[in-house]
């Protein structure tokens, strides 16, 4: 290879590595994508069929995700006429750093219009950092998080359940459990709450939780935590991990429960946390279409 080959290979190799941080630092954090999935149940009654859940998760707001990208992210949930709005966990990347944002961010998040209610479950950034006042686990009450997610009109899911109505008086069940990693989630005491005959949806940051509820009848699970992996590379598993985010990084799975099968949904999140990269892994809104089916294969 001649000299003048070296000096272009060298500068070829600079150049794409230059596009490639550039890319992953300033271009694809903002690229939000929009998936879609049909969940399909025979616990699903009907005035449900038809019904728009759309989820949001890991915003991490900070220097890297600012007031202003909220503003558009809720404007773009709201084009997508939501029935139900889901958030699973870590609003602010570090509460204790946020100052006067806070009320500004709960002024937008006010904005969501979702008729049928807007619900959230606690993530570790959202216990960790100051979220939680006094970092008092028992008492949620004083947490900050919770404070600012019930002022924007969010009910807020610690080991608890809540019933949804339509029009109609169907009914769906909602659970949603505190955080694995820094808070107290009561599986038993929250999940033996459940029915057999109604269709039960759970809100739980961690995504690798799903292997402890297999003995719950719980239809489909909502998670987060693990931002997808946040920087891949086609056909490979993710470089970078998160503990309870290891079995199930991204996307849709099915699980084989002792009761009924779980559907366990994993979104990438929105914003980014330690390094503000992402590389093919763009951010997500998720879109779930429940539908009733008198037969589930």
């Amino acid at each position: 290879m001649t000299k003048k080959w070296i000096v272009i290979t060298f500068l070829t190799i600079i150049i794409l590595l230059m596009s490639t941080y550039l890319y992953a630092r300033y271009v694809e954090p903002k690229k939000v994508t929009i998936t879609c999935n049909y969940i399909k149940s025979k616990y699903i009654p009907n005035g449900f069929s038809g019904m728009k859940v759309v989820q949001f998760s890991d915003t991490h707001l900070g220097p890297n995700f600012t007031i202003e990208q909220l503003k558009e992210l809720v404007n773009q949930m709201n084009m997508l006429k939501p029935d139900i709005v889901v958030f699973t966990g870590d609003l602010i990347d570090n509460f204790g750093e946020y100052g006067s944002q806070k009320q500004k961010a709960q002024s937008i998040l006010t904005q969501i219009h979702a008729p049928l209610g807007k619900y959230a479950v606690f993530g570790n950034h959202d216990r960790g950092g100051g979220g939680s006042y006094l970092y008092n686990k028992e008492n949620v009450d004083n947490s900050l998080y919770k404070k600012l997610m019930e002022g924007a009109g969010f009910t807020v899911l610690v080991n608890a359940i809540d019933k949804i109505t339509s029009a109609n008086g169907d009914q769906i069940t909602i659970a949603g459990l505190d955080d694995f990693l820094l808070g107290m989630p009561k599986i038993p005491g929250t999940l033996q709450q459940l029915q057999q005959q109604d269709f039960n949806l759970l809100l739980v940051h961690e995504p690798d939780v799903a292997d402890k509820i297999l003995e719950y009848p719980v239809d489909f699970q909502i998670s987060g935590h693990s931002h997808g992996g946040q920087v891949r590379f086609p056909f490979l598993k993710p470089i970078i991990t998160t503990p309870l985010a290891n079995q199930y990084v991204e996307g849709m799975y099915s699980l084989e429960g002792k009761k009924r099968s779980l559907q366990l949904y994993v979104n990438r999140g929105i914003g980014t946390t330690r390094a503000p990269f992402r590389l093919f892994c763009k951010p997500e809104l998720s879109i779930f279409i429940l539908q009733r089916v008198e037969m589930e294969y």
